[in-house]
């Protein structure tokens, strides 16, 4: 058992994530699903991170299909100290084309409540996250998958004052929609976004006026063709090698120093690389780094400029 008064990283300092402080270095669950022939070992590694201070975790049903919620409710049960979010919009596909389709509409939404609900062994959804599919990358909605917001809201909003779900968020949305959505009462976005990928720049803006929580994924950049990635970037590398770190501690700190509301979940299935992730909340960047890393700029799709140089 661990020893709840002994002294653990400090995991980038807290934030409050519907209305409730964890580390600014979370844990992404996705990653759990690459070790579903070794239950065992998968919860070992999440095991590690509650371990290592981390409490919150950010997961959905159709990871695995289910594995990985079935592996945070052996591992953290209803533990009220452990603030876990989900999210819905997609459900599993393992006869087509892609792992995943898009599951949008208000009946699709609830069902994956109760899913949810059912494999975390919970009484209320901490956090859930609807994923509009508005943005990339990956998926877009379209056809009958192409819902309205108001619709969609309409479902969490119910199931919020049943109990079900302590709190909503937002992701994969235009700067349009996540405004739109603000009477809801949002409690945190998560859109793509890192030191190479910028779009949403202005709706990272609002959420830190708000003081509401800027959760990115893709933190590091994407590998989905086209787009680049933080750890191949020079100025990233030359950074990590002057301060003793890695390309991606750099990139993950990056965020971390950009603002105070943004919340990190890197998700991994190795305890070496989760050492690694959470250790990025220590590394400290000072003001002149800080300047050079924003000075990278995106030029297009997998395209960085160092500076303003043409």
């Amino acid at each position: 058992m661990t020893d709840s008064t002994s002294v653990r990283p400090s995991l980038g300092g807290t934030f409050d994530l519907a209305g409730r402080p964890v580390a600014r270095v979370g844990y992404g669950a996705m990653q759990l699903e690459r070790l579903a022939a070794d239950p065992d070992a998968a919860a070992s590694v999440l095991r590690h991170a509650l371990d290592a201070g981390v409490n919150h975790v950010d997961t959905a049903d159709f990871y695995g299909p289910g594995f990985v919620n079935d592996v945070i409710r052996g591992v953290v049960g209803k533990r009220d100290d452990v603030f876990v979010a989900t999210k819905i919009g997609a459900e599993r596909n393992p006869e087509g084309p892609l792992p995943l389709r898009l599951a949008q509409r208000p009946e699709q939404l609830r069902a994956s409540i109760q899913n949810n609900l059912l494999t975390l062994w919970r009484d209320r959804l901490d956090l859930v996250y609807l994923r509009r599919a508005e943005v990339g990358p990956g998926l877009r909605a379209e056809g009958d998958q192409d819902v309205p917001l108001d619709d969609q809201l309409a479902v969490l909003l119910e199931l919020r004052d049943a109990g079900d779900i302590g709190a909503i968020g937002v992701s994969a949305v235009t700067t349009e929609t996540f405004r739109r959505a603000l009477p809801a009462g949002i409690a945190a976005v998560q859109n793509a976004y890192s030191l190479v990928d910028r779009e949403f720049d202005e709706m990272l803006n609002l959420t830190v006026d708000l003081g509401l929580a800027w959760v990115p994924y893709f933190p590091l950049g994407s590998a989905f063709p086209g787009h680049a990635k933080v750890v191949e970037q020079p100025a990233v590398v030359a950074t990590a090698e002057r301060l003793g770190a890695t390309p991606s501690q750099v990139g993950l700190a990056w965020l971390l120093h950009s603002t105070p509301n943004t919340l990190l979940i890197p998700g991994t299935g190795s305890v070496e690389h989760l050492d690694e992730n959470n250790a990025a909340g220590d590394l400290v960047l000072d003001a002149a780094t800080i300047a050079e890393l924003d000075d990278l700029e995106v030029v297009g799709a997998g395209e960085i400029r160092w500076g303003s140089e043409e």
